[in-house]
């Protein structure tokens, strides 16, 4: 049985945040890092495949003496039909082994595929550059259930499945994203990590209601939760993770925390070049402003 714990309110690390981690500590209680970026992948056929970025262990095992750490991935592109990198999970669990995180996690999305799908997994790639959407049908249900009960088999942690942000969606599918979501925790014993910005950009995007979503996933499947701002992008609104969170989050999260309080933590997201707009003290205004609501409920 996996620890339930709760953290309360952290960061994603980003390069802008080291001073920020050291001068206000008593901020956050958590880091959660993306381990994609503190490594070098020379792809299936590299030995070694995995190279750390120069002092990036160092740096990672000194944060976790100070504070609990999560690990957020964007690398499986669990959702790629053709592709299932077993390698990345296997990185995954070496890093758990030095780092311990709490728990870690990854989007319900693909972004990887193969250029020829003859040598699917073993060729070479083409990568979207951005979280694509799945179709929330039964096929893709039991393909990715399938995956993530591998993933909890070789990781010795909680396994969490962040809600995609989309831009174009896929019409006719056979259920909701929280149907589906829902279905997928039940079958391969997977946690949510729900992000509500994400949730905020597809209201935005496509007229999603949102409290339809709330109403209709099963809160007890949710672990982590993230929040974070976005801006304006041809037409679209985006999930930039730009400056301070967007204000209707703020009312989701108050929302989603008063009807779960058992949640474990709440993630501030923010894009490193947003660090010249927040600096420091908007950093920890935001910080301070989800202990508040976190406090009115956890």
């Amino acid at each position: 049985m996996y620890s339930e714990q709760k953290l309360g309110i952290g960061l994603l690390f980003n390069p802008a945040l080291p001073q920020f981690l050291e001068t206000r500590p008593e901020s956050f209680d958590y880091l959660e890092v993306i381990p994609d970026r503190e490594w070098a992948d020379r792809g299936v056929h590299g030995s070694p495949r995995f190279l750390l970025l120069e002092q990036s262990l160092e740096f990672l095992e000194r944060s976790r003496e100070r504070k609990p750490m999560l690990c957020h991935s964007i690398g499986l592109s669990i959702g790629s039909a053709a592709i299932f990198d077993s390698g990345h999970v296997e990185q995954i669990r070496w890093l758990h082994q030095k780092l311990d995180f709490a728990w870690h996690s990854d989007h319900l999305s693909f972004s990887r595929l193969p250029q020829d799908l003859a040598a699917a997994g073993n060729g070479p790639e083409m990568h979207a550059a951005i979280s694509l959407p799945v179709p929330y049908d039964q096929q893709v249900l039991q393909l990715i259930a399938e995956r993530v009960r591998y993933i909890r088999a070789v990781i010795d942690c909680q396994f969490l499945l962040e809600n995609n942000v989309y831009y174009a969606a896929i019409p006719e599918e056979e259920m909701s994203e929280a149907e589906f979501l829902n279905r997928l925790c039940q079958v391969s014993g997977c946690g949510i990590l729900l992000d509500l910005h994400n949730l905020y950009v597809n209201s935005r995007n496509h007229g999603i209601s949102m409290e339809a979503f709330l109403r209709d996933i099963d809160l007890r499947h949710i672990v982590e939760i993230h929040v974070a701002g976005g801006d304006e992008l041809l037409g679209f609104y985006t999930d930039s993770h730009a400056g301070p969170v967007a204000e209707p989050v703020w009312e989701l999260l108050d929302e989603t925390l008063r009807a779960a309080p058992w949640i474990r933590a709440v993630t501030f997201e923010f894009h490193e070049s947003s660090y010249p707009l927040l600096k420091t003290e908007g950093i920890a205004a935001q910080l301070a402003r989800a202990r508040r609501i976190w406090e009115r409920h956890c």
